[in-house]
């Protein structure tokens, strides 16, 4: 599915994995992450996701003119949780609204894990 966006000029198409990668990589600018999981993580465990495929540990589902991202994280451990989804949130949405266009976003968070240090 994509993103259909108007203007004067004609319509442009963003691909789901375009809005995915996007989102990934605002993801990991955040502080307090130690990075992101696969979204069908099969035995449980919370694996660390490389920069090649960061899209993979984001959900994406386009509805008529709403884009709804799930994030699939894993959080440094010492920091505040809910601090840090928080600016998440809020990071992917700016840099959603800024680079692609994109305006009436929602965002769900999941922790997948809590890792001491940046053990990538």
């Amino acid at each position: 599915m994509e993103k259909e966006l108007k203007n004067n000029y004609g319509k442009i198409l963003i691909d789901e994995e375009v809005i995915a990668k996007t989102a990934g990589l605002a993801v990991m600018e955040c502080y307090g992450l130690v990075g992101m999981s696969s979204r069908g993580m099969q035995d449980g465990l919370a694996d660390l996701l490389g920069l090649d495929n960061i899209s993979k540990g984001v959900g994406v589902e386009i509805a008529k003119d709403k884009v709804h991202l799930d994030l699939n994280i894993i959080v440094e451990y010492g920091t505040n949780i809910n601090e840090v989804a928080h600016n998440v949130m809020e990071r992917v949405r700016y840099t959603l609204e800024n680079k692609l266009g994109l305006d009436d976003i929602t965002i769900d968070v999941n922790v997948r894990g809590v890792r001491v240090g940046d053990d990538k």
